[in-house]
């Protein structure tokens, strides 16, 4: 068994633990014959066998709600998007032609569904016990909520600290050291102590990520939709800015908790590098849109600063520390730095 399998065997069992666009597209399957009460949107982009383990966990446990399930698939090179129809002839695949992005391709989900709550949820996750059933409570019984969320775990099965987020600054992007953010939970930079708190109840946050989202219809289509300037990565905090704008909140469900295996896909469009500079770039669009161009460069400039010094130092320390785990901190932040100075290259295509 590889790692892969082994990862998801673990994720697995502890579902199994909880439970004790103008786009020619092509849709199968049929609308449901009656409303829904909640949309589960997934979009697929080379990621079939986490997506078969994420619909096999949405279809194992009762969610206390009626629903519909729409997956969209990305023109994903491996295809196989078939067998998906095959398992589970109650989801709704749609097919675009070509590769829109994370934003368009939910948007599209979004425009063929019919729920009155809709729940974007990336194909790399597995659904555990009674989470749908939880932020669905939440998001009925909280009069200002806008968006909800709940607590995303790592595969083996650690929390995740990208749960919650505060919205980004210059500051906070800079700063951005994982080992800060685990020692230091409350510092205000990022403020992600509910994650290591015993309240599970629901915690008003600046952003929930974009791997578990829960709306309401009518406010998904008030906000605007996830913003398509983005292909993707920041699509989701541009849409938590937005819903705040509306006089709404993000809320955070620690009882509702759910596995993100993150990242699966991304790496297969062209590895870290490519991942790095799509990050880099949308969250300059982000700065752009909501705080201006000169806030934009300077976020750029400052980037920049950081991945030199950050060299720098992992330089020094490579004699003496983990030098593969050194070597791949290197890549990434060689990356950032040609980005900074506008010589970045995604590839062909990319």
């Amino acid at each position: 068994m590889n790692c892969s399998d082994s990862h998801n065997q673990l994720a697995r069992s502890a579902f199994a633990g909880e439970a004790s666009c103008g786009l020619s597209d092509e849709v199968d399957g049929d609308p449901p014959s009656s409303t829904p009460e909640l949309s589960i949107i997934c979009v697929n982009w080379n990621s079939l066998d986490l997506l078969l383990d994420c619909l096999e966990s949405l279809y194992a446990l009762p969610t206390g709600t009626t629903f519909e399930t729409l997956v969209v698939d990305n023109a994903s090179p491996e295809g196989g998007i078939e067998v998906v129809g095959e398992r589970f002839p109650q989801v709704r695949i749609i097919k675009s032609p070509t590769n829109v992005g994370f934003a368009k391709a939910n948007n599209l989900g979004f425009l063929n569904s019919s729920g009155r709550y809709v729940l974007l949820l990336n194909p790399d996750t597995l659904v555990l016990g009674s989470a749908i059933a939880t932020m669905l409570d939440a998001i009925q019984s909280i009069g200002d909520a806008g968006i909800v969320g709940g607590m995303l775990l790592n595969t083996d099965l650690s929390v995740s600290t990208t749960s919650i987020q505060k919205f980004p600054t210059i500051l906070n992007q800079v700063l951005t050291f994982e080992w800060l953010r685990v020692h230091f939970p409350n510092c205000p930079l990022w403020e992600i102590g509910p994650l290591f708190s015993a309240t599970v109840g629901p915690v008003k946050v600046d952003v929930i990520p974009g791997a578990c989202m829960m709306l309401k219809r009518e406010v998904y289509e008030r906000a605007g939709m996830l913003s398509e300037d983005y292909f993707m990565y920041a699509e989701d905090i541009d849409l938590n800015f937005r819903v705040r704008q509306l006089n709404l909140s993000s809320y955070y469900v620690g009882s509702a908790k759910i596995v993100h295996h993150g990242g699966r896909s991304s790496s297969k469009q062209g590895g870290s590098q490519w991942s790095t500079v799509r990050t880099c770039r949308a969250m300059m669009q982000l700065f752009r849109t909501h705080r201006g161009s000169m806030y934009a460069r300077a976020y750029r400039a400052a980037l920049g600063c950081t991945a030199a010094m950050r060299l720098i130092a992992l330089a020094a320390i490579y004699p003496l520390g983990d030098r593969d785990g050194v070597r791949g901190s290197v890549a990434k932040w060689s990356t950032v730095l040609k980005w900074s100075l506008g010589i970045e290259q995604l590839g062909a295509g990319q």
